[in-house]
């Protein structure tokens, strides 16, 4: 191998993942404008129809988002009416977040998504499947 070799692009293993996730972000802009959600605030929406009502902070580890991005996503979250947030009476360094019914009712709208960007990704399914859980295992052990 040849001092140099490590810095070719062709050689990481981060650069193919960036590229497809951008790829991926890409194919979810036509689904998510109709509904005027980013991929961001789509993503943070998909654990509020889970969980309703979430700490700040275990949604950001759900996400894998520090405050400084999550917090500009729930601000316009909460501006279109679809959550809101609270501090906690006794400790106000405790941040509860809460789906709104408008966000509740906006779940029935976007059931759809998941599968139109199935159907737009021109990719082998299967291998995509596969994709997902290397990918989940991958993160398992690095948030250990």
């Amino acid at each position: 191998m040849k001092k140099y070799d490590p810095l070719k692009l062709e050689n990481q293993v981060c650069f193919p993942l960036y590229a497809l996730s951008r790829e991926v972000i890409k194919l979810y802009k036509p689904l998510l404008e109709p509904f005027d959600l980013t991929y961001t605030q789509y993503i943070t929406m998909m654990v509020m129809w889970e969980e309703e009502e979430i700490l700040f902070k275990d949604l950001g580890k759900r996400l894998f988002l520090d405050s400084g991005t999550l917090t500009p996503v729930l601000k316009k979250l909460e501006k279109k009416g679809l959550v809101t947030k609270y501090r906690n009476k006794d400790d106000d360094r405790v941040v509860t977040v809460e789906i709104t019914q408008k966000g509740k009712a906006m779940k029935e709208e976007i059931t759809k998504v998941p599968e139109d960007m199935y159907k737009s990704f021109k990719g082998d399914r299967e291998k995509l499947i596969e994709l997902k859980k290397l990918l989940d295992e991958l993160l398992k052990e690095d948030s250990k």
